[in-house]
């Protein structure tokens, strides 16, 4: 049985309803998961639009990037390619306050049609970059080193490259490239304690039919010396009995990786939903962007199997581009930016790519528990084992849905599923609040301390329990 974590690193712990492991305990409730957009007339913004005629990104802007919190501002690496046929593409820096408004600094350090009057990182490869996966490590010792780039590109016969950079703006690539010697189309990557994950799609020479793409990760622990094989976490490709031998590109498979959020507890990944048709045409490919989950950084799974949680119909804005089906690509890049939940991507194949776009939902809303049996019967989800230390932890809910007919209520147990004394359905209210982060209390206690491990038992109440919406819990030490 698999107890959440109460590491002293952790301030806090989410219990997403969507993730199974810290929710294994359910009765009379379903898992609904939310899509973005959720209504097609409302198509997501391009927040990094392509430049005007002539400049160094005006024929596309490519979001095989990253975004990251860099002090008071979110920073954006993505690719930016000229309106020429095949274009170069070159590492691109945007900024922001608040994940929608961003703009193109003038960075001054590289030198395009004459002038240095752009936002073109100063990154010394004489060839196109077609992935880039940026780490921020603002207490690395060696300075230099404080930003790290995992790339790709065609220098190196598409494998594993990776430099770093002390400002995020200037780059030294590592003398000995490449790091790998596999084929690695990467899409995003986390850092968990000491350790760096990268993921993506590649030949790991692992038993695929006909090459289909799966999710693929290798690790480091100083950024340069990577394992020499990669763990495929996540697959979607068709196994025998069903039938393999069509080719690269049918049927479902998982396009580059996925884009990670790490959340302490949990990791959260978008990943490409490939889907090819048995033609092996590839401009009938269509790929909205699904949901997947982890704890370890190697393997994933999908809560509700094949669910779109960003759509790609309805996402083409210009004629030359409905010659082929809709398609998304992901990068790197989730962030909760006030009262909502922020994830930034783009559009596949990359002549499509017109600008990052981002998806938005209410803060951590991305699906939720509710009941499916009324009434008469009980409705309750109960946590997995949680480690406390013997600190006060205080509890709140994200959830919707509540009010004079529909409650929720919060008992802890101990490990045996017995009431805590002092914390049992006696002592806690009946919810009806709603909001993104309501406090729980049990008669005049605010937190609850306990030597030992416990549980969280939500019960769903009211003559419609059914309207009740529990997103999320939370942990804090």
């Amino acid at each position: 049985m698999r107890i959440i974590d109460g590491r002293e690193d952790l301030n806090e712990l989410v219990l997403f309803s969507f993730d199974r492991q810290a929710f294994p305990f359910t009765r009379g409730v379903q898992l609904k998961l939310l899509s973005y957009p959720s209504r097609m007339d409302s198509r997501p913004q391009i927040v990094v639009p392509l430049g005007p005629k002539g400049s160094h990104d005006a024929g596309r802007i490519t979001y095989y990037g990253t975004t990251i919190k860099v002090g008071d501002e979110y920073w954006m690496w993505y690719l930016g390619g000229e309106d020429i046929p095949n274009p170069r593409h070159r590492m691109c820096l945007a900024k922001s306050k608040d994940g929608i408004n961003w703009d193109k600094p003038n960075l001054g350090v590289f030198e395009f049609n004459g002038n240095k009057n752009n936002n073109i990182c100063n990154f010394p490869i004489n060839d196109h970059v077609q992935a880039c996966v940026v780490f921020y490590d603002p207490d690395e010792t060696d300075k230099s080193k404080t930003f790290k780039l995992s790339f790709e590109s065609p220098k190196y016969n598409k494998c594993h490259g990776v430099a770093f950079s002390p400002d995020g703006v200037n780059w030294t690539e590592y003398p000995n490239n490449p790091v790998g010697d596999i084929f690695y189309e990467q899409a995003g990557g986390i850092k968990i304690g000491d350790t760096y994950y990268i993921n993506g799609q590649g030949q790991t020479d692992t038993y695929t039919p006909k090459g289909a793409r799966t999710l693929s990760t290798f690790l480091s622990r100083d950024f340069i010396n990577w394992s020499p094989a990669g763990c495929i976490g996540f697959r979607r490709d068709a196994l025998p009995p069903r039938t393999t031998e069509y080719g690269g590109t049918f049927g479902p498979q998982v396009h580059l990786g996925a884009g990670l959020w790490n959340r302490g507890n949990v990791i959260i990944g978008f990943y490409g939903m490939w889907h090819g048709h048995e033609s092996l045409d590839r401009s009938l490919v269509y790929m909205h962007l699904g949901l997947c989950v982890g704890y370890d950084g190697l393997y994933y799974y999908e809560p509700i199997p094949d669910f779109p949680i960003v759509l790609a119909g309805e996402m083409k804005n210009n004629p030359q581009n409905r010659g082929r089906f809709p398609a998304l690509m992901q990068g790197q890049g989730f962030e909760n930016i006030g009262e909502e939940t922020l994830f930034w991507f783009g559009q596949w194949p990359e002549v499509d790519s017109d600008g990052v776009r981002v998806a938005r939902w209410a803060r951590d809303r991305l699906g939720y528990l509710t009941s499916f049996v009324g009434p008469k019967k009980k409705t309750m989800v109960i946590s997995n084992e949680i480690i406390t230390n013997n600190k006060p932890a205080r509890i709140s809910l994200n959830v919707n849905g509540l009010g004079e007919y529909s409650k929720i209520q919060v008992s802890v147990l101990d490990k045996h599923f017995n009431p805590l004394p002092g914390y049992g359905p006696e002592e806690s209210p009946e919810i009806s609040e709603n909001g993104l982060k309501v406090p729980v209390k049990w008669k005049n206690q605010l937190s609850v301390q306990a030597e030992d491990t416990i549980r969280l038992r939500f019960d769903f109440k009211g003559v419609r329990p059914e309207d009740v919406e529990l997103y999320a819990a939370y942990i804090e030490y």
